[in-house]
């Protein structure tokens, strides 16, 4: 890889990687999880997954980007022909996701833009969601998506280098409004009491699947960037900062959020509605509402941002090294496509809401495809190719480059090889089993 093509600092791949890993999944899907899924305990599962699940994957991926400076695609083959598959399931999952976080990303730009217009809300989500005008706001956030993807790793780095410590600071401040509000102590109590009610079996694949998610596993991401990674870089390090980063944002949101539910005694079992519907009314009804709404939907629009150029990288990255085609091309091109494949998602809440998928709409649909298919199968022939087909232990001399320690290296192993797998394959048939329920029943 050319040095072009590296990160041009430490802080920088840092702040990229976080980047990805912090988005919506942080602030807008772990919030309603946890509030679903009892609080404390859901948390809890949620740490534990963490550690043996997402960052053994995380370092596996790092380190193959890094070892091969290849996209996904043919990061893999470099294992063996037949692994390019797992390569491909990570680029679909990217582009698909992005079709429909882009989405809600457009929803996003509509509250910033709403709330910085009016001081207010739009006068009712259910109503905008229904609407044709959701198309604009997905079309807006695709292209300032692809316009930072269009100036490459430098662009990207720039980007993650000014959005995520903004991010932090403008989520300190929320936080620090909503533990001063009347009653905020219950739902710090929520988050983290452990007599949580509401935690069950289903939950704990909640919290796995979660992981998953949050931390932008089987995706492509965590390879790609690695690809870009400096052979000086120590990989476990670097893996221990991402993930941190990513879990502390996702619980700082959580005590955002819940002490501002709990205070004005709303449901926090609300899903995806949690931040569109439910936190508008919390604003309307404190003292500098509108200011802390802007600063909310701002923060939750940088997360949005800096995981949508990533996603988008993936993808972009297997055209620039597969199809040859230039980095503009290959922006353009599949930033183009993303928008198009994502309208009907923008759209299925409105004139496209009878249509369905299976008796799923068209956005759960996209969602199903890569939440229970796309990275669960990702995640098996990823176990299998490195832990069984190749060598782990050629991952092994790449993290130790330069002398690094890798002191954990025979539990990393056995993780790829046998936690790891197991515990994917229960997200895998939780997911058909979900999907088989909703079909048949």
């Amino acid at each position: 890889m050319q040095a072009k093509n590296q990160w041009a600092s430490r802080l920088g791949f840092i702040m990229a990687t976080a980047g990805a890993a912090i988005g919506l999944g942080n602030l807008w899907k772990f919030p309603y999880l946890m509030g679903r899924n009892g609080g404390f305990p859901f948390l809890i599962a949620y740490l534990f997954f963490i550690v043996i699940l997402g960052l053994p994957v995380m370092m596996t991926e790092m380190s193959l980007g890094r070892k091969t400076r290849h996209d996904p695609v043919q990061a893999y083959a470099d294992i063996d022909p037949h692994a390019k598959i797992v390569g491909i399931f990570g680029v679909m999952a990217a582009f698909v996701i992005l079709s429909y976080y882009s989405v809600i990303g457009g929803w996003i730009i509509k509250y910033i833009i709403s709330y910085g217009t009016t001081l207010a809300a739009p006068a009712d989500f259910t109503m905008f969601i229904s609407s044709n005008e959701p198309v604009i706001w997905h079309f807006v956030f695709m292209a300032i998506t692809t316009a930072i993807c269009f100036f490459g790793i430098s662009g990207i780095e720039k980007a993650s280098k000014f959005m995520m410590p903004l991010l932090f600071v403008l989520l300190i401040v929320i936080i620090v409004r909503s533990v001063t509000l009347p009653g905020a102590s219950e739902g710090l109590r929520f988050i983290f009491s452990p007599e949580g009610s509401g935690f069950s079996l289903g939950s704990v694949s909640a919290a796995l699947g979660q992981v998953f998610y949050s931390l932008s596993l089987c995706m492509g991401i965590t390879i790609t960037y690695g690809s870009y990674l400096s052979e000086k870089e120590n990989i476990p390090k670097s893996c221990l900062s991402v993930a941190g980063l990513d879990t502390a944002i996702a619980i700082l949101a959580g005590i955002a959020i819940f002490p501002a539910v709990f205070s004005f005694q709303l449901e926090p079992k609300q899903g995806p509605g949690l931040i569109f519907g439910t936190l508008p009314m919390v604003f309307s009804e404190i003292k500098g509402g509108p200011i802390f709404a802007f600063l909310f939907f701002a923060l939750v629009f940088f997360a949005a941002v800096t995981s949508a150029i990533a996603l988008l990288e993936v993808p972009v990255s297997f055209a620039i090294d597969t199809l040859r085609w230039s980095r503009r091309k290959a922006t353009v091109i599949i930033g183009s496509a993303i928008f198009l494949v994502g309208i009907p998602s923008g759209l299925s809440f409105g004139v496209l809401g009878d249509i369905t998928i299976l008796k799923y709409s068209v956005f759960d649909f996209f969602g199903i495809i890569t939440d229970n298919i796309l990275l669960p199968l990702g995640g098996l022939t990823m176990c299998y190719y490195v832990g069984w087909k190749w060598h782990p232990e050629y991952l092994i001399s790449e993290i130790e480059r330069d002398g690094v320690p890798f002191k954990l290296k025979k539990l990393w192993i056995i993780a790829i090889r046998y936690i790891t797998p197991i515990l994917v394959g229960i997200v895998t048939l939780t997911g058909f089993w979900q999907i088989y329920l909703v079909i048949f029943k």
